[in-house]
Formats: structure tokens, sequence, C-alpha cells
């Protein structure tokens, strides 16, 4: 068994004739369904990101803490943390890059609840992996806003960064910075505001992507040397969007991620030189989900897609890092398999493997003794054969739109009939989609018995253009149908006890759920709306004072705001008739707590039902265990007294 690498501590799988083996995951009794343990489900990720150093004596990983992520630097010989950076509460590292031999660079960001999306800062961090030389290399003092364009492999005193002034954003520049220092020196001007630099293998940035108050992308690029650059996709004129990917070694070839008026987007192949380009990759229905990288870490090779299960495809089979893949794949079936790292010397692989049932674990591959070790687990304290597995779903909606989605059912049920079910719309709500992988609230809620259904509804990310923007201006419309048309659908299948029906959700999905009980009040037995939304003028207004085009976003993507009354909860509170659990947090910054405290004064005075739960420091997603714990168990009891599944232990 995989998993069983890491309880071994120091077994290892043997690659014979190139190719690697591990026994299928063993068949296992089902769990009991009462009460619910939440401790494994409360207790954080050992670690969320690893990378390799370039010579392999290290590892850097990003580590949660309760009120923060910080950066650890560790020995392989012993797996000891002798390094770290970390700074105040709230505070994330983002990403990090080992930029030599030595010495690691992290970018930081804030964070307000679990929930909230990573805000950049623009400050940048490097430390020697010792602990010595620790330097923050920008911050608010610099008056700007930077991000690391490139490591610059070849120079290891210095790293090229994107850099904004802050304000009205609109000067992007790319300027090499001493990674000991933070000395900078000027080095191009961006063609376009709130710009994104891609650069060729030697550092030079031949892309520039961005964008102005209409939100919409213009695509440049310039020939290696500084040549002028030159407009070659704007979104207003051609209707769809192209980014950057990367460049060959010789810098010839530019690969491209490019929207499609239908259907999903299409990676192609451009010619520098001529122009010319060639379809490499198209998914008949999903995006590229990650782009995957040659064992350089520069040189995109293929993309991994999400659609049901994960695949990975590759521009050239034969290519080395292909082969490699190809090669865990095997090792790892139901697994989606990632490099995240190298050693320079390409002998020490170190990728990431996690599926639905598996929240993730690292292993080391040595390609030239041909074998794998374990390295690390996120949570080692899951056991994937004692979780539910989840399957995919394609349902289509009342227009003949295809929805694409995810149902988990619970290990303890005997048979898949007639089950309690839990609908979990997801968050966003635009680009945001969710994946068959291990999910959290999915895996709780089908131990307490449920089955759960998650929806990709229009407007979610992954499935194209057009099915995405065909959520525009959908609010409690065709996305609330959607949902609707899943539901009805699952009971149709005999899965679900249309008696016993539950939507659930945070952030959009809060809103989703409210919206749900207001327009399906014979549909939904109960709705529990977590750091939600629900009164679409003042979000609309929040939005909007946000500036930098913001305003013209929320027209084009929620609607006009004199008409947000007819399809926000709070003013629909009448219609709902189901008992409801709303829970919010005062530091929220993306669903400010008076949504929720608006929608709790609309049930009262409608005479429905309504629990709730407030804590004043927490933000969009509650940080704190015991305030977890203490949500997570008022959860379970509201959804055992109207569905009928388990109470927390």
């Amino acid at each position: 068994m995989i998993r069983g690498l890491f309880r071994a501590g120091s077994c290892a799988l043997l690659l014979w004739a190139g190719a690697l083996s591990a026994a299928e995951p063993a068949a296992t009794a089902a769990a009991s369904v009462a009460p619910v343990d939440l401790a494994p489900f409360l207790r954080r990720d050992a670690y969320l990101q690893i990378k390799i150093s370039p010579t392999g004596e290290y590892y850097a990983a990003t580590v949660p803490l309760e009120d923060r992520t910080i950066l650890v630097v560790i020995r392989r010989a012993d797996k000891k943390p002798i390094a770290k950076i970390e700074d105040k509460e709230d505070t994330v590292v983002a990403d990090f890059w080992w930029v030599n031999d030595h010495r690691v660079m992290a970018g930081m960001a804030r964070k307000y609840g679990r929930n909230d999306v990573p805000s950049a800062t623009g400050e940048l961090v490097a430390i020697d992996a010792d602990g010595s030389r620790s330097i923050w290399l920008t911050g608010p003092t610099d008056y700007s806003y930077a991000l690391l364009h490139d490591t610059l492999r070849a120079d290891p005193d210095n790293v090229l960064i994107t850099v904004v002034p802050y304000g009205a954003q609109t000067e992007t520049s790319l300027e090499k910075m001493n990674v000991y220092t933070g000395v900078r020196a000027p080095v191009s001007a961006a063609p376009v505001t709130n710009a994104v630099f891609t650069s060729d293998q030697r550092g030079h940035a031949r892309f520039a992507r961005g964008g102005g108050k209409d939100n919409l992308s213009k695509l440049y690029y310039r020939d290696a040397g500084n040549k002028p650059w030159r407009l070659i996709n704007d979104e207003s004129v051609s209707g769809v969007r192209e980014i950057a990917m990367g460049f060959s070694p010789d810098g010839r070839i530019a690969y491209l991620q490019v929207e499609q008026a239908r259907g999903p987007d299409v990676v192609m192949a451009m010619d520098t030189a001529t122009g010319a380009r060639t379809e490499l990759l198209r998914d008949p229905v999903a995006d590229p989900h990650a782009l995957l990288e040659a064992v350089d870490g520069d040189t995109p090779v293929g993309a991994l897609y999400v659609h049901g299960t994960s695949s990975t495809r590759f521009f050239d089979p034969a290519e080395p890092t292909a082969k490699y893949y190809r090669q865990l794949e095997k090792a790892f079936p139901g697994h989606t398999v990632l490099l995240t790292s190298a050693t320079d010397d390409g002998r020490l692989l170190l990728f990431a493997v996690w599926s639905d049932r598996n929240p993730g674990d690292f292993y080391l591959y040595d390609t030239v003794a041909k074998k794998v070790d374990p390295v690390f687990s996120r949570r080692l304290w899951f056991d994937p054969d004692q979780r539910p597995p989840t399957r995919s779903v394609e349902i289509p909606a009342r227009d003949g739109l295809m929805l694409h989605g995810y149902l988990t059912l619970p290990l303890s049920s005997p048979r898949d009939a007639g089950l309690p079910l839990v609908v979990l719309p997801h968050g966003g709500p635009f680009g945001e989609f969710d994946t068959p992988w291990f999910d959290d609230d999915a895996q709780l809620l089908a131990e307490a018995g449920y089955a759960v259904l998650r929806v990709n509804y229009r407007g979610s990310g992954n499935y194209g253009r057009a099915f995405m923007h065909a959520g525009a201006r959908e609010w409690g419309g065709r996305m609330q149908q959607d949902l609707t048309d899943a539901t009805r659908w699952v009971i149709a299948q005999k899965i679900a006890d249309p008696a016993r029906v539950c939507i659930y959700g945070a952030s959009y999905g809060g809103y989703a759920a409210l919206m749900g009980a207001a327009t399906e009040p014979d549909l939904y037995r109960c709705a529990v709306g977590y750091v939600g939304v629900y009164d679409l003028e003042k979000l609309h207004r929040d939005v909007s004072k946000r500036g930098g085009g913001m305003g013209n976003w929320a027209d084009a993507w929620i609607g006009p705001r004199d008409g947000l009354g007819a399809v926000s909860p709070t003013a629909l509170a009448d219609r709902i008739r189901a008992p409801v659990f709303l829970a919010a947090g005062g530091k929220d910054r993306q669903a400010p707590i008076e949504h929720t405290e608006r929608m709790e004064k609309a049930l009262k005075n409608a005479g429905v039902p309504v629990e709730t739960l407030y804590y004043p420091y927490e933000g969009h997603g509650f940080y704190t265990e015991e305030h977890r714990r203490e949500y997570y168990t008022r959860l379970l009891a509201f959804l055992s007294r109207h569905l009928g599944g388990a109470t927390a232990k």
C-alpha cells in the first residue's frame, strides 16, 4: 500500500527496468456513523508546499499556524528545521523560491480568514538556509508593490521583480534586485497597465499582459534584446484572452493558453519568428488546470487537466519529464502527481501526490538509483482506505447546458439510496470550481452519514470562457437554477431522500444556500450560510468603492445595482420556510458581518427559525481551533435535527 511508506519510515519503492510499481489500496470495512470525531478535521496541515534546494541539501516548506502561514527551511539529512520566515497575525507566505543554492526568498500576503483569498502585499523576504542574513527586500517604505518575476538561475546574486507603484497602479516596470541587499536597478517598462511579464530562459521579458479599468486583457510581445513591444491580442477586439505560459529552451517557440469562443481553453505554440500558431493541447471539456514544467523548472512541457479525475498531457510524450510522470503515475494509481521542484543536476525530483481520499503526500524520486522515498505528509492521520471515495457526475440543466460535479457518499451506508443529502455550492462564484480532490467539508459530512453533492454551476471556472460568462448577472437566476436542477437529479437517481435535503455553503455558497431556501421552499429542509453575502445592493456598493474599474466589473458580473433587491435573500426572507443556521466573523472583508446580521434580522421578522454564531475577531472563515470546533459542532447538530445524521463526538 502506497500510504504504508510513511508508516514504514525508511521503506522505498524501487524502480526496476524503468517502471514503478505499487499495490492497489485494500478494501476496508465501512466506518461507523456516530458520533463524528472532529479532531482530524480541525488539525492543520503539517505542510502546504515543499520545494527542494538546487543542491538537494535542504527543503523549504510553508507551514500553517493558527493565525498565519510561515516558511521553514529543513535540512534534508535529518529533517531538522534550521531557519524560518514569518510575520505578524493574518500574514501568509504565499509563494517562495530558491534563488541560489543556499538562499530562499518568500512573497508575503495577507489573509483574513480561512476562506479568504490571500492578497499579496508586495513584500519580499529572503534568508540563508542556516538562518543568517535575513532581510526584508521590499516593503511599504518602497512606495511600491513587488512580485518575483524570474530567479535568474545563472545569476546567484540577483532576481528580476515586477514593480507597481502604490496608488493608481499604472506604471508597471521590471527591475533587477540583489537578493542580499535589496538594491534595485530598472530593466524595462511595460506597454500596458497592471502588467504581468513572461520571460524566456535567458531572463529577457518578452510578453507583457495587463489591462485597464475595463477589465479586458491585452497581450504584448517583443523579440529578445528589448525590441519594441507589439500588441498581439486585445480581448476587446478578439473577444478572448490569451496568456503567455513560457518559452522553449532556445526561445524560438512561445506557449500560449488561448480562450475559445466556445469550449475550453487551448494550449498553442507560437513561432516567434513567423507568428505562426500550432495547436498542441485541447481537452473536450476542461481548461488546462496547471502548467507542467520540465525538470529545469523553466520549460513548459504539458498541462494538468481536471475533469472527473485528473490527467497529464505532454507536448512530446518522449520528453524525459513526461516519462518520469508516466512512471510515477503508474506507482500511484488514482492519484494526481505533480512535480514541485528538482535539484539542478536533475537527479532528485520532489513531487506531490493526492487524491479524493488522500489530502496529499510528498515523495523524493532519485532518477539515478531509480527509487522513491517518502518525505512528508500533509495529514498523515487520515487513512485513505478509511475515507469515502468521490465520483464525478454529469447533470443536464433545464436549458440543456451540461453541468459537472462530484458526489461523495458515506462509507457507513449499506446502500447508495434514500440518503440524506447536503448540497454544497462552492464560493467565488466566478472562475472558482470544485475538483474531485479531498474536500474537508465533503469528507466530514459524509462521515456524518450524508451524501454530499458539489456542482460546478455556470459561472464556475475550468470549463471555458462561455461557461463562465454564462453566469454573468445570473445571481439568483440560472446559476441558482443549476443547483436546483442538480439537486432534483440526485433525487431522481434515488440516491437522495427527497424529504431530507439541506443546502449549505460559504461566501457565495452561503448566498446560494439562502437563495435556494427562498426560491425552492419545498425542496430544502434546512439551509446553512457561512460567511455569506445576502444583500446584493450592499455587495455592489462595496465592490464599486474599491475603484480600479471594480464598478464596471460589478455591473457586468453581478448586475445593475437598482435591480439587485429582487435577488437578495435579505429581501426574500418571507419566502423561506426552512430553518436556517448562519455564521460570520467580524473581521470579514469579503463578506462583511453586516450581511449576516441583516439576514438574521430579516428571517426573524419573517418568523423563520434561525440560529447564529458570531465571532468578532474572525474573518472570512474561522481560523481558531476552538471556534472551528464550535462551528462544526453546531453545524452537525443543526443538520442532525433536520436530516438525521450524526452529531459531533
